[in-house]
Formats: C-alpha cells, structure tokens, sequence
C-alpha cells in the first residue's frame, strides 16, 4: 500500500502508521548509500525549498542534521532562536501565519508540547516536533532505524530503557510498540512515563503484538535484551533537581556489568548529549557494544528522509 506524507505535520511517532514509517526508512536507506559514497546528491530533493528552525532549547545534533539535510538535499534552513520567542514577544498563532508565508515548513524545539500543536494548528505548512517535553519523534525515528541496520528486523525486537520514563522513552516507547517490538523500561520510583502517553502505547503494541514493561531493577530490565537504551538524568530545565536526581537514579548506570547482564549480543544506545559517569560510563559509550555514534549519524539520513517525504513535490497521479 502507498502512504503519502506530503504536507503532514510530525508532531508524534503516533501520527505515522507502521507502513509510513517503513517507507521514510526506505528513502533513508538511499538517501544514506548515496550520501556516504559520495558525500553529495546527485539530484537534490528539495531545490529551493526552506526550512524554518524555531529553536527554544540549545541543540548539538537536531540543529545540524536538519541544517546541513536541508543544504545536502538543496534547500535552504533558517535558524531562529532568540528572534522569536513564542507566545511572550509574539502569539504562537501569529508567528504561524506569518512562517507559513514565507517558507515550506518549520521544525520547532520547545518546551510544552501545547505549543508545537498550536503551532501546527494555526500554520497551513507542516510542522515537525524537533523535541518537546513529551515527545522527540525525529529522535525515536533514528534510533529505531538503527536497530533495524544493526538487526535486520524489528518484531519481537527487545529494547531495554533504563532510566527516566521521559520524552525520549514516550517516543522511543510509541514507536516501537507500533513495529511489533518489545520495549522495556527500569525506572526509579516517582520517574515513571506519561499515563496517557503508556496507554496510548499499549493500543499500538496490541494490534501489533509488541509489548511494554514496567519495573524498578535495571539487571532484570536488561536480561535478554538486544539494546540497552538511556538518557541523561537531568534533562534541559531540570537542573535545579540535579543532586536530587543523582540520588534517585544510583545503581542505573549502564556500564559493562550491566551491558554483560543482558546477553552476548547486545548493543548501548544513547540520545545523547551524555554525562558520561553518569548514566553511562566512557568504557561503554567509546567501547565496541556502542552503538551510540552510528545512532547519532542516522539522525541526518532520517530526518533528510522526512523532510522528502514531507516537503517534497507533488507526487504523480
């Protein structure tokens, strides 16, 4: 079956169905082959279209993979930070009528997720979540692409998050359940996921036979596990509960003896940025069971895979 996500917003890795998601990796597939035999295009995507970045939090990775995606597919980017500040200088809703007459779409990384979808409300462009605090779908979208690379399938694939039940894991937890994989999370108690974001989770996991678990032991978390996930403990706008945080999260350090608790063949991923001590240790993240970097690197072929599909021309009758 064709899927078309031309002109779509991307607000949530629940938006998209399981067919839509195996195409963007598809044309991320080619889009990667292509780009890493020739560090070029022969025929961009995206001639003359712009991209508007509306950035309220700082951004290492999000920043340059859709920046430099854009330039790579023939496009233009323009980064916005401090010259909009959403709802304070100027309303959510004008600054959406006035993008969308000047651009293609906008990528936004805010805060409350109520600003994304008002965004997307009041813009006639698309809009994609380049992160909220509920959700980083673009982010969820390279990871998962990863342990397809790595493991060539993903139903009944185990994943085995450990640490907050946070915007990562919402995201990482809503698409896997929707492949058919088995998405596990150890979180300390009082740092437990959405409510509505978990059963949303599970009517996507029951129709197609992925699962999700709960549980405060990272050791039985991981057992068995192909991927050992985690984030920061403190996330941007938590650092006021940062001893706090460090106290609740001791003992879920992902480090070689937990990587060696889950099996032989298991693999370290991590969103980053990484505190490294921390969450996850230098032996792990620099060491031959990371996949972090691969991870990293797949956020431009993702993303440039979706800003295709999303932005691209029109498609023939």
């Amino acid at each position: 079956m064709t899927t078309s996500l031309r002109g779509r917003d991307l607000l949530s890795v629940a938006d998209l169905s399981a067919d839509e998601v195996r195409q963007a990796f598809g044309t991320a597939v080619a889009l990667k082959a292509e780009f890493r035999a020739t560090r070029r295009h022969a025929v961009p995507s995206l001639p003359g279209r712009t991209l508007a970045m509306l950035f309220q939090k700082p951004s290492l990775r999000t920043r340059v993979t859709f920046e430099a995606g854009m330039a790579q597919l023939g496009g233009h980017a323009i980064y916005l930070t401090h010259d909009v500040v959403l709802g304070a200088r100027e309303s959510v809703r004008d600054v959406a009528r006035n993008l969308e007459r000047f651009v293609d779409g906008i990528v936004v990384r805010t805060g409350p997720h109520e600003v994304a979808l008002e965004l997307a409300a009041h813009a006639a462009i698309p809009v994609i979540n380049g992160l909220t605090l509920r959700e980083h779908p673009c982010q969820a979208m390279a990871d998962v692409f990863t342990m397809q690379e790595r493991f060539g399938r993903l139903e009944g694939l185990v994943v085995a998050f450990v640490g907050d039940g946070n915007n990562v894991y919402h995201s990482l937890a809503l698409l896997g359940a929707s492949l058919g994989m088995e998405v596990r999370l150890a979180h300390p108690a009082g740092y437990a996921p959405n409510d509505r974001i978990v059963a949303r989770a599970r009517e996507l996991a029951a129709a197609s036979g992925g699962r999700l678990t709960f549980g405060h032991d990272p050791v039985e978390a991981v057992r068995g596990a192909a991927v050992v996930y985690t984030d920061a403990w403190t996330s941007m706008g938590q650092e006021a509960e940062t001893e706090e945080r460090r106290d609740a999260f001791a003992g879920f350090t992902v480090d070689d003896a937990l990587l060696d608790a889950a099996g032989t063949d298991v693999v370290a991923m991590h969103c980053l940025p990484a505190h490294r001590g921390e969450e996850i240790t230098s032996a792990v993240m620099d060491g031959p069971r990371s996949l972090i970097w691969e991870q990293s690197e797949n956020r431009l072929h993702v993303q440039k895979a979706l800003l295709v599909e999303i932005l691209g021309g029109t498609e023939a009758a």
